[in-house]
């Protein structure tokens, strides 16, 4: 085993989880965005 083993593990493992936190919230803007476009669109078709 490495002398840096533990290090590199958790630099690894948090570089992993930003980037997994980073597409989530992508995720999460790209839906919202969504909502307020079909809801712009419903409203504007029930006038």
């Amino acid at each position: 085993m490495g002398r840096r083993n533990e290090t590199n593990r958790l630099a690894h493992k948090k570089k992993v989880d930003q980037k997994k936190n980073k597409e989530k919230e992508a995720e999460q803007l790209r839906k919202e965005k969504l909502k307020t476009i079909m809801k712009k669109f419903k409203d504007e078709n029930e006038q």
